[in-house]
């Protein structure tokens, strides 16, 4: 019974308008945000409805997103409007579709919803209410272009009409020049009879070479030796070793580090690094910004 009765209602819906009417406009506009919600694509009702539209073939375009023809002409498309007659239990929705002066040209069937669930129940109302479509067969006939009013401007807006067989073309003003400016982010162009403007804002490759950087070129190495009869024996500490000589004075102080036979180093007087190298034991730092490396003879 309910189906009999939805074939029924949907038949109603689609007998009372003029398909004609439909036919005489190239768009539907959804807007982003309907006048009975506080935000944009509320419970995704725009998104939906332009889904919807475009599915019972209709050209459906968003209210910020127009295409040049009918941003001139806002004659060009019905605009859609969710009416929202809920009550505290039941959501009832209904579109309606106006022209560029407000006119209601079409309005569906108001769809119903028990559903607690908003996003649910407008889902459900909207789908209900365009079921007044079914059955529809749009197809756009072009006389809202048609019946779109000519006009004439004297800024260069030519209105292109048919012309017969024989057409005569007549000069309306010969002092006054026809002036062609083209913008664009890099090129602006003004080409008149008697003025010819171009500029080129384009990046140009540089002439201007780079100076070749010379390497930083590393101070030479000076290497001292001690005295081979300065032993210093390594003791074991905790974070690695202090070498003493035969006093026993402490000498220095050896840290370990991640890398094998390889120390940070310190002294009363300086800090560096401890390494083997070739079997022998080399102090490496730095001095007055020379870089020196004493050889060790150490006793572990």
């Amino acid at each position: 019974m309910k189906i009999v009765i939805a074939l029924l209602v949907t038949f109603i819906g689609v007998s009372a308008f003029s398909q004609t009417e439909l036919n005489d406009y190239k768009y539907i506009i959804v807007p982003k945000k309907f006048s009975n919600f506080k935000n944009e694509n509320q419970y995704q009702t725009s998104t939906l409805i332009k889904y919807l539209f475009k599915g019972k073939g209709f050209n459906t375009v968003y209210d910020d997103e127009l295409p040049t023809d009918l941003n001139s002409n806002r004659c060009l498309g019905l605009l859609a409007d969710l009416q929202d007659d809920s009550s505290m239990f039941t959501t009832k929705t209904s579109i309606t579709l106006k022209d560029c002066n407000s006119n209601v040209v079409f309005k569906t069937m108001q769809g119903l919803s028990k559903e607690k669930v908003y996003k649910a129940a407008y889902t459900e109302t909207v789908r209900e209410s365009m079921r007044s479509f079914n059955g529809a067969s749009y197809t756009y006939n072009g006389k809202s272009e048609k019946n779109e009013p000519i006009t004439v401007s004297f800024k260069n807006d030519i209105k292109k009409l048919d012309t017969p067989k024989i057409a005569k073309v007549t000069r309306v003003d010969s002092t006054k020049e026809n002036v062609k400016t083209v913008h664009t982010s890099a090129v602006t162009e003004k080409a008149t009879e008697t003025n010819q403007y171009y500029k080129n804002a384009e990046p140009v490759e540089s002439n201007i070479k780079k100076a070749n950087q010379k390497e930083p070129s590393l101070k030479k190495i000076a290497l001292k030796k001690l005295n081979v009869k300065d032993i210093w024996y390594a003791q074991a500490t905790d974070n690695g070793f202090q070498l003493v000589d035969s006093t026993p004075t402490i000498r220095m102080k050896l840290l370990k580090s991640s890398a094998d036979n390889v120390f940070m180093a310190q002294t009363e007087a300086k800090n560096g690094m401890v390494y083997q190298k070739d079997g022998k034991w080399v102090f490496e730092y730095y001095e007055k910004d020379q870089l020196i490396q004493e050889e060790l003879n150490i006793k572990f």
